[in-house]
């Protein structure tokens, strides 16, 4: 930790009520954006998406249950990957004692994947979570709303993401969407946000800000996967690689490749 200004009780007060005026303008300026966020023109979903859920078949009309708005979240969980990315499971912590909160506010919160069901049920139970987690693995949704993306197109390059073009190095990435029905059942895609615009959800994110280290993402990534770890991983050492994905001790992964070879 670099040394710090040490100042009287007066100078720190004169400095923080100095911060103060720049957060109040912060504050105003995220309000305004809301509201700018809100006036977005809506685009109407024409195409039908059907999810595999634990109770069978659902479309995307289906999945807002009685209420009318539905926030996605697109979960970077392809099949056979088993264990999510670290980033959106850290997202997925956030949102457990926000569910009852949304749901009394006409909000219906969806997690969305590739994986099979099978797979997605059995990471969900594994991590504690009580949100609805579906699969899309037999649809387009991912790819139309510019989440995943075939072999072939990370293979040839740049993939359009976050409203640009942009090179990935896998297929699978992560998002929130938003959506509306209307009550005649139409449904409206209003808002999607990709990469740092998902910070703002994140309430750990917003402790740490207002720590004297502060995020302390100080490399070899400079972001999340430097220090945050899968809830039940945090003291099973390992790292996590620039793709946020959980790589064990090699000692496991040992262990692991022993194992098979005698199964």
């Amino acid at each position: 930790m670099q040394p710090h200004k040490i100042a009287s009780k007066d100078e720190w007060l004169s400095a923080r009520k100095a911060l103060l005026a720049r957060e109040k303008e912060l504050t105003r300026l995220r309000d305004k954006i809301s509201e700018e966020r809100r006036a977005l023109p809506w685009v109407k979903v024409e195409k039908t998406y059907v999810f595999d859920t634990p109770q069978g078949k659902k479309t995307l009309a289906d999945l807002f249950e009685d209420r009318s708005q539905l926030i996605v979240k697109h979960f970077m969980l392809a099949p056979g990957q088993l264990e999510g990315c670290v980033g959106c499971s850290f997202e997925a912590d956030h949102v457990e004692g926000a569910l009852v909160h949304l749901e009394h506010h006409d909000v219906t919160y969806v997690v969305v994947a590739r994986a099979p069901l099978s797979e997605i049920e059995a990471y969900k139970k594994r991590m504690g979570w009580h949100f609805t987690w579906v699969s899309s693995g037999n649809s387009d949704f991912n790819y139309d709303f510019n989440v995943s993306f075939t072999p072939d197109q990370v293979a040839n390059g740049k993939v359009y993401y976050n409203y640009e073009a942009t090179e990935v190095p896998i297929e699978d990435l992560s998002g929130n969407s938003v959506f509306i029905k209307s009550e005649n059942g139409d449904i409206f895609h209003t808002y999607s946000t990709y990469g740092r615009g998902l910070e703002e959800i994140l309430g750990t994110y917003m402790y740490l800000d207002i720590t004297p280290k502060g995020r302390n993402e100080n490399g070899p990534n400079h972001d999340l996967t430097d220090w945050v770890r899968l809830h039940d991983r945090y003291d099973s050492g390992g790292y996590v690689d620039a793709t946020g994905r959980y790589r064990a001790p090699d000692s496991e992964h040992a262990c692991c490749a022993s194992a098979k070879q005698d199964s």
